[in-house]
């Protein structure tokens, strides 16, 4: 009896529950906001429009200063005709003039039209510095916008221990994936540069591979090369001869001599830039005018500021013109915006979360990928966010035989799928990162 009486308590108990449970679904669905849930969004619109007014004030100040320089300059110009219109008169009625007057009436005329058309004296300057106040929404829920991923990789390339064959590599450098997922390698021990075709795991060489020298057909501890997909050569930074060349069927050009160059990459338009280890610098120059370049990252002499940077490695431009620098003795990745004079850390920034970073990367979804070289890892994250995820290694130094098959360079392919170079088991794996 005792035993029956307390199967039908329980029976209560879960029909109670059940009730509750039916209760809290119905109230559940016909939730509306709260209050505290509309005066978040009310401050997201109040911020908005803030912002937007305040944009808007400051272009129209600026049209106005523009407009009124720019009738300033119109009307020196039409004193200037006016007075080159009195000498013409001058000249022609006293008819006394010679090759030295002609000279001087045409190059006045051309310097006119030239201020006419381009004045110098006005120019549009943007201050790196933010005038409208940044938000961002902080939850208390542990999770995080940024993909999952899973490590399972595969071995795309060599893999047979370090050698000169055609299915071997020798502490591989940096890897290109170009939009027809053909791969590149900056083979560094082999002085050489390793095409790769999608499917087959054996290679061909496109560059160097004629020994360690200085000539124009060899190459010298290669460290990074980009692909022009316009007029398809490759261009290297050949580190240990000092000197950034174009290769294109066995045809060779020097582009930049007498630079400690490390890292390479090109933007949409075209423009090429180039890390400086020596003078801690990243520099960029348009294809085609390979003077001095522009700094565009760095050039204050080495530190730890954020005008500085300190032995920069290998960088990545995105569709803004933003560089992001692997930051070598920093232990961080900087992002410099277009035409900065400073730049932010956007991971690491002390030991604890990156040691001497190597390759970096931003695929299609923001994402910025980083070669942990000093941890044996590669880390995977969201620009904003204080911590990473780790995809490729272990959470920490790892055991000292390890050392030198910590991951490398990094690429993604349009698939989403991540590519790594392991210099010291001398080999390139692939990993699919999950969304």
């Amino acid at each position: 009896m005792d035993l029956t009486k307390h199967r039908q308590l329980l029976n209560e108990e879960l029909h109670l529950i059940i009730n509750d449970y039916d209760q809290f679904k119905q109230r559940f669905g016909e939730q509306k906001p709260s209050p505290h849930d509309l005066s978040l969004l009310d401050q997201i619109n109040q911020w908005e429009i803030n912002s937007i007014d305040k944009i808007k004030q400051r272009a129209k100040n600026c049209r106005e200063i523009v407009t009124e320089l720019l009738q300033t300059c119109i009307n020196d110009t039409e004193m200037k005709f006016n007075d080159l219109n009195e000498q013409l008169k001058q000249f022609h009625s006293d008819n006394e003039f010679n090759e030295i007057n002609l000279n001087y009436l045409r190059n006045e005329l051309i310097k006119i039209r030239e201020e006419l058309h381009n004045p110098s004296n006005i120019s549009i300057q943007q201050d790196s510095r933010p005038f409208i106040n940044e938000i961002s929404i902080i939850s208390l829920e542990k999770k995080s916008n940024c993909s999952k991923s899973k490590q399972n990789t595969t071995t795309v390339a060599a893999g047979n221990e370090e050698g000169q064959q055609l299915d071997q590599l020798n502490r591989p450098k940096e890897i290109v994936i170009d939009k027809n997922k053909n791969i590149f390698i900056a083979d560094w021990l082999n002085h050489r540069i390793f095409h790769l075709n999608p499917n087959p795991k054996e290679g061909k060489i496109i560059a160097g591979g004629n020994g360690q020298g200085n000539r124009m057909d060899q190459l010298n501890n290669p460290t990074d090369v980009i692909v022009d997909q316009q007029n398809q050569p490759i261009i290297i930074a050949d580190q240990g001869n000092r000197r950034v060349i174009r290769w294109l069927n066995q045809s060779q050009q020097v582009l930049i001599g007498n630079i400690d160059c490390h890292g390479l990459a090109m933007d949409k338009n075209g423009f090429l830039y180039v890390s400086d280890r020596e003078k801690n610098e990243v520099r960029r120059w348009k294809m085609g005018e390979y003077n001095e370049g522009v700094i565009v990252a760095g050039g204050n002499g080495q530190g730890n500021q954020f005008n500085q940077l300190n032995h920069p490695t290998f960088i990545f431009v995105d569709e803004d013109q933003s560089v992001y620098v692997s930051d070598w003795n920093n232990h961080r990745v900087m992002k410099w915006r277009k035409d900065a004079k400073e730049g932010t850390i956007i991971a690491g920034g002390n030991l604890n979360q990156l040691s001497k970073p190597r390759g970096v990367i931003i695929d299609h979804f923001g994402r910025i990928g980083v070669g942990d070289r000093g941890n044996h890892r590669v880390m995977h994250s969201c620009e904003g966010k204080e911590a990473g995820e780790i995809v490729v290694g272990e959470n920490g130094a790892g055991n000292q035989s390890n050392k030198q098959n910590c991951p490398d360079h990094l690429s993604f392919d349009d698939d989403g799928n991540l590519y790594f170079v392991k210099p010291g088991n001398d080999r390139m794996q692939k990993m699919k990162i999950i969304l």
